[in-house]
């Protein structure tokens, strides 16, 4: 299926069968390419944390894996970002933008390609976000993140969501050659978008937004 330029549609990360987090986006395009979403400043979303309150990144992986579990919901409070989910890959790029909206670096999300659905009045896309990514700047150079979060789950592999340690790397390693190449996405392409003016902010993720995940 594909999705008609302007639709809000839900991007959401699922682990293990429980849904991790979730964005409000609209969709820029869709073809042969890709999806590309647009998360606009302020955007609603929500996400999950243990019964204090806390976000996954704030405690050891120990403690979340026994912690309560709960979505929290709230807005997107940075500048906005725009996601491509190419076809059938392993990962999106996402266009991270600085405070003044101007564009900063991209962010390559290593993950399981996108799982569509299409409920009628709601719709999304989720993915199985892998935790490790890769920072690609303007001038190409780059550097992995989040090494350590995703050294430290992999020694949990009951719990964790990430079964292959090797094809993730190999993904990232892949797309890595992309950029160092400034192909594509990385050749400039979307650094300058800007949305169209009559789209609107939702104040409120719409309902059927925490249905069972498809994966």
């Amino acid at each position: 299926m594909r999705f008609e330029p302007g639709r809000l549609v839900l991007h959401r990360n699922v682990r293990r069968g429980r849904i991790g987090w979730v964005r409000a986006a609209r969709v820029v395009s869709d073809d042969e390419r890709g999806l590309l979403l647009w998360v606009a400043r302020q955007a609603p979303v929500a996400h999950e944390v243990t019964a204090a309150g806390l976000g996954m990144r704030a405690v050891p992986f120990t403690e979340w894996i026994t912690s309560g579990y709960a979505l929290a919901r709230g807005t997107w409070n940075g500048p906005p970002v725009l996601k491509f989910l190419p076809t059938g890959a392993a990962h999106s790029v996402w266009w991270f933008r600085d405070a003044g909206d101007r564009f900063q670096s991209w962010y390559v999300n290593l993950e399981e390609p996108g799982v569509r659905w299409d409920d009628g009045a709601v719709a999304g896309v989720d993915v199985v976000d892998q935790d490790l990514d890769v920072v690609v700047r303007p001038d190409l150079s780059w550097e992995w993140k989040d090494e350590d979060e995703f050294t430290e789950r992999l020694a949990f592999p009951e719990h964790y969501w990430v079964a292959d340690e090797r094809a993730v790397r190999a993904e990232g390693e892949r797309v890595i050659r992309l950029a160092e190449a400034g192909a594509f996405p990385f050749d400039g392409t979307w650094c300058d978008f800007t949305p169209p003016a009559e789209w609107d902010v939702p104040d409120e993720l719409p309902p059927g937004w925490d249905r069972p995940p498809v994966r």
